[in-house]
Formats: structure tokens, C-alpha cells, sequence
């Protein structure tokens, strides 16, 4: 499955995603469109923004496990 099929399936959905910088950052997947994943990610208070990350940055999307 490439990265950008794995986007598309996670969109709506919380995941990690593993920058090639070796960041990583984690919110909702919003969707994928011309070759960069938009994620929500949650700021301050009650402030959330989008954030837009080339495929070509990213190493892996792995979606969060369940709460045990």
C-alpha cells in the first residue's frame, strides 16, 4: 500500500504520521490532494489548525491503536 493509499484510507481518523526529518506529528487525516496529506492538528485552548505535509516528506502514517 503506497502512503498516499494509506492516507486515503485513514482519512477522518487519528494517526502518527514519521516525517523524512525524523519528526513526527500526529492528528486527523483530512485527505490527500495533489500529493500532500492535510492532518487537524490540535494547538492551544480550543485552537486546531490544518497542516499540509508533501508524500514525498513523509516516511510512514500509522493509525492509533485502541485505548485498552
Amino acid at each position: 500500500m503506497t502512503l498516499a493509499q494509506k492516507a486515503m484510507y485513514l482519512t477522518g481518523r487519528p494517526a502518527g504520521i514519521a516525517l523524512r526529518t525524523g519528526q513526527g506529528v500526529s492528528g486527523v487525516i483530512c485527505g490527500v490532494q495533489g500529493g500532500v496529506v492535510y492532518v487537524m492538528q490540535y494547538m492551544y485552548a480550543q485552537q486546531f489548525a490544518t497542516f499540509q505535509y508533501p508524500i514525498n516528506q513523509i516516511y510512514d502514517i500509522m493509525p492509533f491503536p485502541p485505548c485498552r
